[in-house]
């Protein structure tokens, strides 16, 4: 069985990473002339298909759990798994029921199999419905047990293509393929090649489309050298194909996660797709790459005739990359404004990897109780189970020009911003308590299971439970349940409620609960509509056990009455700023229903929740820039559009380094020494002047007049770089015209023993552009520095 490509994450992201998304790099225009026209895979999103999921009684031929468990021969369940997301499996016809606790609405917890048909054509309609026009169908070394299985699915996938009118492509994974130079071609031949006579198989340039993923990678499972590499991609290549690599994600440098030498392979595919799984992580992860891999690859193949398609990703749900979809949106503008000529989206159906944009369990009410899988809403955000497919066309329509390019995700992660799906706000979500009786702990009350519940420390009233929502509501209405067995009684209880889970206001007063089995031990507690994120229950007196009690507790936001929203706040101000907050202020919005409080959002998500018209937003990186908006909520939950957006930096410390990731020139450089690699966090890479042409220059620009008062300068630390004096002075300018002197011209000593750096202090300046002049160098006729950091006074 192949490995996970999971294997790859070691490794490090490129450069360093820029202050924020309005100041990246200018956008390129496209290609002036583009190596291949629009065809199947050029001007295309293609979407990787595992298609590798089986259960017993499928009828698949490798028999078992296979890819749902690790041991396939026994069912899937937390001890014996390989996935790490759950998929939505309301609209598959068929599920088989696994070793998993029932999710948390009790019912049981089912997986799909890729070998039944209406599985892959549930799949493929999904394509059609959301603008996924290719499939790379995934096929690993078929010549072990799983071939048979494999060629089972090719016919699957090709009658689903054909049906819902979408293309697709063989994409072999060389991956433990020891034989792989011989048995490729014979797997072509006599079997593969036989599906480009579909009308759907993928073609590119009238040539049907192959893909081959894992030459040059490092790692010991695809061990191969760069002649039997080269020989597979040009006997493809004599077969009329058009032949895609997935190649390594440093290919262009043969560092890293590939093996040197590989150059000629590379450039002999007509079509690069590097993979990126793990390679970032964060939005800043993301626009390091653009800068500082993307760019140069794209130029590579623009020079060299190819076709450049980058791995777009939705980020890895289960460790919590993807931000609600701005990780996705981000990406996906990124290798659109660059200018790609096509995407690939890594992966449509990866569950086991959590970066499927397939539909995925919502909520902890339709993933399994206690199982510590993620669902859509794990960041506080409800998502629709097919959010990252409806985010996925949005970007379909951006590549093709039917959307403005735009930073903004344009995608809601609920159709028309509504309610969580659901409707119990509470479900699943974190609980917490003054106290607990045992075993009988706090998230028993919100794991859908009547027949838990939590219990506070007996003969100790007054005691509390409370959930957090994720995010602000407008919420009305509690249902509090006990099993339905017990016998009945009356608990004197109240409510309350909290936006940041420290200052709480009572939304319904002290009073006797009746839980009666007669009425299903269940009792409801409506409350004005009231915004909060946090809702407590207290609990000072039971007629029947001396403790608090709750099997179940659900929480509803208003609908509203009023049909219209609020005004949009006005006139959004920054009213002030330090290294890690910004304050804000606006003018108040309308509604016949009136206001119930106001959000401050934040790249799609709620970063603050008031009653007022005005807040402070803490917990922010120093030096970074920030963008806002504020919506309404009145009360009856009902939110309005967004004010206007304001965008603010937050004040750097002495600590930061100001340059990271900033536009840089200089007077010139030699042969890939440019001056970026002064910015990049990267000790190792070097701007050089040219030789023998002194004095030299290398500049940042920091986008706005900011107080300095320190630089320090580096080369390389290894040893190799032998200690040298470069004589050097630094200037400021604040329009990269006008220059004054920061520290004055003289010699200075860059010595291996002590890390290869000078620091220069200076007297506090306001300077936008930080300029270092070399007039000199006892190591090397040229002016040389691997980084130029720039700090506060």
């Amino acid at each position: 069985m192949a490995l996970t490509r999971r294997s790859l994450i070691g490794s490090v992201a490129a450069g360093s990473a820029l202050a924020a998304l309005p100041d990246l790099a200018p956008t390129l225009a496209r290609p002036a002339v583009a190596a291949s026209p629009p065809g199947d895979v050029v001007g295309k999103i293609t979407v990787g298909y595992q298609g590798w999921f089986s259960c017993p009684g499928d009828g698949a031929p490798i028999g078992g759990w296979w890819h749902w468990s690790r041991d396939r021969f026994q069912p899937p369940s937390p001890a014996n798994t390989t996935i790490i997301s759950w998929p939505d499996m309301r609209e598959y016809a068929h599920g088989y029921t696994t070793a998993y606790p029932n999710l948390g609405n009790g019912q049981p917890a089912q997986l799909f199999s890729s070998y039944d048909q209406q599985t892959v054509d549930t799949h493929f309609r999904w394509m059609q419905e959301y603008g996924c026009d290719t499939a790379a169908l995934q096929r690993f070394n078929p010549f072990g047990d799983e071939g048979p299985t494999r060629d089972a699915m090719a016919v699957k996938v090709r009658g689903a293509a054909e049906r819902f009118g979408r293309k697709f492509y063989i994409m072999y994974d060389v991956t433990d393929w020891t034989a792989m130079q011989s048995q490729i071609k014979q797997d072509w031949t006599t079997k593969m090649s036989a599906h480009t006579a579909s009308p759907a198989y993928a073609r590119q340039n009238g040539k049907p489309v192959v893909c081959i993923w894992g030459f040059g990678f490092s790692e010991p499972s695809r061990p191969f050298a760069p002649e039997p590499c080269l020989d597979v991609v040009n006997w493809f290549k004599a077969q009329g194909c058009y032949v895609i690599g997935g190649v390594p994600t440093h290919w262009r440098r043969g560092v890293e996660d590939s093996r040197p030498g590989f150059s000629e392979v590379y450039h002999a595919f007509h079509m690069i797709s590097p993979w990126m799984i793990w390679r970032a992580t964060t939005l800043q992860g993301l626009d390091d790459y653009y800068t500082n891999v993307n760019i140069p690859d794209l130029a590579d193949c623009v020079a060299h005739g190819i076709d450049y398609q980058p791995c777009v990703m939705p980020g890895d749900l289960s460790a919590g990359h993807r931000r609600h979809g701005d990780f996705y949106w981000r990406h996906l503008y990124n290798m659109i404004r660059l200018g790609s000529q096509g995407l690939y989206v890594s992966m449509f159906d990866e569950y086991n990897e959590g970066n499927q944009i397939a539909k995925t369990s919502e909520t902890q009410a339709t993933t399994p109780a206690g199982a510590g899988i993620r669902a859509l809403d794990e960041d506080g955000t409800v998502c629709s189970a097919d959010y990252y497919l409806r985010i996925t066309a949005d970007g379909g329509k951006m590549l093709k020009g039917q959307l403005a390019l735009t930073p903004v995700r344009p995608t809601p992660p609920v159709v028309g911003g509504g309610p969580p799906p659901s409707g119990n706000l509470a479900a699943g979500r974190p609980a917490t308590a003054s106290s607990q009786n045992g075993p009988f702990a706090a998230g028993n009350a919100v794991d859908s299971d009547r027949g838990s519940y939590w219990e506070g420390t007996n003969n100790a009233f007054p005691q509390w439970w409370q959930v957090d929502l994720g995010a602000s509501h407008a919420v009305n209405r509690l249902i509090l349940a006990l099993p339905t067995g017990w016998e009945a009684r009356t608990q004197t209880l109240s409510v309350q409620g909290s936006a940041d889970g420290a200052t709480f206001t009572t939304l319904a007063a002290p009073a006797g609960i009746r839980f009666d089995p007669a009425a299903g031990n269940t009792a409801t507690i409506t409350v004005p509509a009231t915004v909060a994120r946090h809702v407590r229950v207290t609990v000072t007196g039971n007629t029947a056990w001396p403790a608090a009690q709750l099997a179940q507790v659900e929480v509803y936001a208003a609908t509203g009455s009023n049909p219209s929203p609020p005004t949009a706040p006005g006139n959004l101000s920054v009213t002030g700023r330090t290294a890690t907050s910004v304050s804000l202020a606006w003018t108040a919005s309308t509604d016949a229903d009136g206001i119930a409080g106001y959000q401050v959002r934040q790249g799609g998500q709620t970063v603050a929740s008031v009653t007022g018209t005005s807040a402070t937003v803490s917990g922010l990186t120093p030096a970074t820039t920030y963008t806002f908006t504020v919506i309404a909520l009145d009360t009856g939950g009902t939110p309005s559009a967004p004010s206007n957006a304001v965008t603010a930096t937050t004040n750097p410390t002495a600590q930061t380094d100001l340059a990271r990731g900033r536009p840089t020139a200089e007077s010139s450089h030699t042969q890939s020494y440019g001056s970026a690699n002064t910015v990049d966090g990267n000790p190792d890479t070097y701007w050089e002047s040219a030789n023998n042409a002194f004095p030299q220059w290398v500049r940042v620009d920091l986008g706005a007049p900011t107080t300095v008062g320190r630089v320090v300068l580096r080369l390389p630390p290894s040893p190799a770089w032998q200690t040298r004096t470069q004589t050097l002075s630094v200037q400021g300018s604040a329009d990269g015209t006008s220059w004054s002197t920061l520290v004055a011209s003289a010699g200075r000593l860059f010595d291996p023993a002590t890390g290869n750096q000078v620091t220069l202090t200076f007297a506090a300046t306001a300077t936008r552009h930080v300029r270092v002049q070399v007039t000199g160098n006892t190591g090397w006729p040229a002016g040389q520095l691997s980084q130029l950091e720039v700090y506060a006074a």
